[in-house]
């Protein structure tokens, strides 16, 4: 008789803790089995790198160095095969649907139960996904069409460059600062600031930045 094939999993969480109880917890699993720790996305890419390729990656979103997206996003780029499963506190339409981009294959609240990680696991492993159903009926009542859902996908949508603005914003740099980091003119970034007030819906600098807070754009 064949033994149960187990998944081999990478973790990737900076917080040490969560993530030993973590391993612990997938190890006690019958089907699943941790293959590796990271304490950041960069981590885990220079395991990978060195050849240690998992069948799927747990991914905490807030991290250090290298986040969650930016981590996921590279995955997609050099190794699409390796499913990304995230460990996440934001469940906000537009930090799913940027992950829903950069190619992760579902999405975790970090007050689940147990059992359901397990599934969750096993299911982006053999079927390629998993959504929990809060998270099915956000996206699902997001593309939903009607006027007003619409201008949620709008707002929810945004290109690179509104990111980049959108974390920058979000530090001490001065708008000149920006300007001069991203090799633009002030009057460009003045049309960025403007379209992202009309957009999403803000007043200010500051709800520019609670914003991406909010949204899970920017972490700490």
């Amino acid at each position: 008789m064949n033994p149960k094939k187990k998944y081999k999993v990478i973790l990737a969480d900076d917080h040490i803790l969560l993530r030993d109880a973590l391993v612990t917890l997938i190890n006690s699993f019958d089907d699943l089995q941790v293959f590796g720790v990271a304490d950041n996305g960069q981590e885990l890419i220079n395991q990978i790198q060195t050849g240690k390729l998992p069948d799927l990656v747990l991914l905490d979103l807030n991290m250090p160095i290298l986040d969650g997206f930016e981590t996921a996003q590279w995955l997609q780029a050099n190794y699409p095969d390796i499913k990304v499963l995230v460990l996440t506190m934001y469940d906000s339409e537009i930090a799913l649907i940027r992950l829903l981009q950069v190619g992760v294959k579902g999405f975790l609240k970090k007050d689940i139960h147990p059992a359901e990680l397990r599934s969750a696991l096993v299911s982006v492993a053999e079927n390629g996904y998993y959504y929990a159903h809060n998270t099915t009926g956000k996206l699902a009542s997001l593309f939903k069409k009607n006027h007003d859902n619409q201008r949620s996908i709008e707002k929810a949508i945004l290109n690179p460059i509104e990111i980049e603005f959108l974390k920058l914003a979000s530090t001490e740099m001065t708008y000149k600062e920006i300007a001069d980091h991203l090799h633009i003119t002030p009057r460009v970034i003045d049309s960025y600031r403007d379209g992202l007030f009309e957009k999403l819906d803000v007043k200010s600098r500051v709800g520019l930045a609670i914003y991406a807070v909010k949204n899970g754009i920017v972490t700490f």
